[in-house]
């Protein structure tokens, strides 16, 4: 569930700019249906696949960069690809797969542009293991918080490469062939780099959970 407080930016870019004037209505609840649909001219298509997948691929690009400002900017960026890619858009494989594709290779470029992996600075990450009720005690407060930090320190410790996979798999649904095939490696790969950062952070956690 998308944190109350995580709210994700208004696009800045106009879905039906260069499209011809012609609107095709689309009823489909497939994305490669709505993105060929878009490509056509629907701007509602890309209403539709906008309004879908923004909340998982914010909390995405925010746990990957760890900045909500860049994040918003990763975000925008990502949508704008989107838009400029849709005429050479093909149902090669799932629409998540491309969408997703496209903002881990923008988080990539946004790495090698400043030459430095991001550090934690935001509090978003933990809730995905770690939620409090609110009528919880100080004490009960104290540990969740301990768990937080620690959480977060695992998640920092994890090599870039399995922190990739591991929150691609949190957010996306996609499968691990899926996720290999956007961070460019065999499924068996993505598999063992998701054990890894499984164990790391159970560890951190002291949280047990298995791994299908």
């Amino acid at each position: 569930m998308e944190p109350s407080h995580l709210e994700t930016p208004a696009p800045r870019i106009h879905p039906t700019r260069r499209l011809p004037r012609t609107v095709f209505a689309v009823d489909s609840d497939d994305d490669a249906a709505l993105m060929q649909a878009y490509a056509q001219g629907d701007a509602r298509a890309f209403e539709r696949l906008y309004v879908r997948h923004k909340g998982p691929l914010y909390r995405y690009l925010v746990r990957q960069s760890r900045d909500r400002e860049i994040a918003n900017d990763l975000f925008q960026e990502t949508w704008s690809r989107v838009v400029s890619s849709r005429a050479r858009y093909q149902q090669r494989a799932k629409f998540q797969t491309f969408l997703y594709t496209i903002a881990h290779n923008c988080f990539v470029d946004h790495c090698r542009r400043s030459a430095v992996r991001p550090i934690a600075n935001d509090e978003v990450d933990a809730e995905q293991f770690v939620t409090a009720p609110a009528s919880d005690g100080p004490q009960i407060q104290a540990e969740r918080a301990e768990l937080r930090d620690r959480y977060r320190a695992a998640l920092l410790e994890l090599p870039g490469e399995q922190r990739d996979v591991f929150l691609l798999y949190e957010e996306s649904g996609l499968s691990l062939e899926e996720i290999g095939q956007i961070t460019g490696v065999s499924m068996e790969t993505a598999k063992s780099r998701l054990r890894y950062a499984v164990a790391k952070l159970r560890s951190a956690l002291e949280y047990e959970a298995s791994l299908s």
